[in-house]
């Protein structure tokens, strides 16, 4: 499974510059991303602005960059731009197909136009050679201003310290423009990011690899409400981001993996308290509704009756069940209306699905929940504060020696986090 080993964000709102993991050039000093890792910190210091780059990253290649940018209530490039900024919003994905592979570096950015419309200045994708330890890497996709070359199938590009700015000429003289490996792209539309387009063919795997990578990113704001609702019949594979295709979920799982399923909502039903067993109803029009039998009534109750808590429990769950999970899944606050003592259960659940080698998925939470906290390991857990300049910084728990000192004396993390020991001194 495919993983993120560090995550770099300029001009993005709040986060002016700040790195989360580990980079290609920073491999010595910087510990790569955890399977399950969560960033905490006070309200306003830029936790929900993290979870959002992602997003915005993600929508920026399924929609195109002007439209992600008005997506999700975000204002237009302006508003997400850092204030006071007037360079380009920066991104820089270093990520690992999986254990054997090596890993590749994505660095892509967003600028306006003469007319104020944004658009994908540059992208570049590069990976360092087989037993190639030093040295830059060789991109394999460069991509200023809509126009560069690319290399097809496995073949190696060229090892430049800095392409930016260079033209089309500068970047063909410094490559074999007479290789059939070779490439000349010019984008139709530079609102459109490149490994969209290129990512689509077949004579590019290293980029179509890295295109599904991030498509298949699934980032969970479910709120109960949606999920209470009574979908139009027609199964789906995947929870969306809200939730309320529930139902149609347990379509598509009923239908294609039945066995496996009943098995799924026994599991489930066994780690909910108060649940002795979850089945299904299908009604007249085609509908697969869910009916939990709790241990205390005689008729079971369907999910539209169900407390916030346990359908939360319930889609956490069923997400991590799936047959063909997400490689990065990402979670604002899990915690929001769940019982305190269920925390460490659903902590161990995350981290025993990311570290499931086989169908696991890379897991990143926020949270402002301490009893959470005390679940997780001091390496998992990112700190985020806000600067007197009103930009965000980022830390990992596990740098402070102060704080490993404590929690290997016994002492909880959420504790420590909750007695200001995690703050900034």
């Amino acid at each position: 499974m495919a993983s993120i080993l560090g995550f770099r964000v300029r001009n993005f709102r709040t986060l002016k510059d700040i790195t989360f993991g580990q980079l290609w050039n920073d491999r010595e000093r910087s510990a790569p991303l955890t399977p399950l890792t969560a960033v905490i910190g006070r309200n306003g210091v830029g936790k929900s602005t993290l979870f959002d780059a992602f997003g915005f990253l993600s929508d920026c290649l399924r929609l195109g960059v002007e439209e992600a940018c008005d997506l999700h209530n975000r204002g237009g490039f302006q508003r997400i731009r850092s204030q006071g900024s007037v360079g380009p919003i920066e991104f820089a994905i270093y990520y690992r197909e999986d254990d054997r592979s090596r890993p590749i570096t994505y660095e892509v950015s967003f600028d306006t136009d003469s007319k104020g419309r944004p658009f994908v200045k540059s992208e570049r994708l590069r990976q360092r050679r087989a037993n190639q330890s030093r040295g830059w890497p060789f991109s394999f996709l460069i991509l200023n201003d809509g126009q560069g070359i690319a290399w097809r199938g496995e073949s190696y590009g060229i090892s430049l310290q800095d392409e930016k700015g260079m033209t089309l000429e500068q970047l063909l003289s410094q490559s074999d423009e007479e290789s059939p490996d070779t490439e000349v792209v010019e984008m139709d539309d530079v609102r459109r990011m490149g490994i969209a387009t290129l990512g689509s063919l077949r004579q590019h795997p290293r980029i179509s690899a890295f295109r599904r990578f991030i498509e298949g990113w699934h980032l969970s704001y479910f709120t109960p409400d949606a999920a209470r609702s009574l979908p139009l019949a027609g199964p789906q594979r995947h929870l969306n981001v809200h939730g309320d295709n529930l139902g149609n979920v347990v379509q598509f799982m009923e239908r294609e993996h039945p066995k496996r399923f009943k098995e799924v909502l026994n599991t489930i039903a066994a780690k909910i308290p108060g649940v002795n067993a979850i089945d299904t109803h299908k009604t007249e029009d085609g509908r697969l509704l869910l009916r939990f039998n709790d241990s205390s009534f005689e008729d079971p109750f369907f999910a539209q009756q169900m407390s916030d808590g346990t359908l939360k429990v319930f889609a956490y769950l069923l997400l991590l069940d799936d047959p063909s999970p997400p490689p990065f899944l990402c979670i604002e606050e899990p915690e929001n209306g769940l019982y305190h003592k269920l925390l460490n259960a659903l902590a161990s659940e995350f981290r025993s699905h990311a570290l499931n080698k086989g169908r696991g998925s890379q897991i990143f939470i926020t949270t402002h929940q301490p009893y959470l906290v005390d679940a997780l390991g001091p390496e998992e857990v990112w700190v985020m504060e806000r600067g007197s300049d009103g930009f965000a910084s980022i830390r990992r728990a596990s740098d402070d020696a102060l704080v490993t000192n404590m929690i290997a004396e016994g002492l909880p993390l959420g504790g420590l986090w909750y007695s200001d020991y995690l703050d900034m001194r």
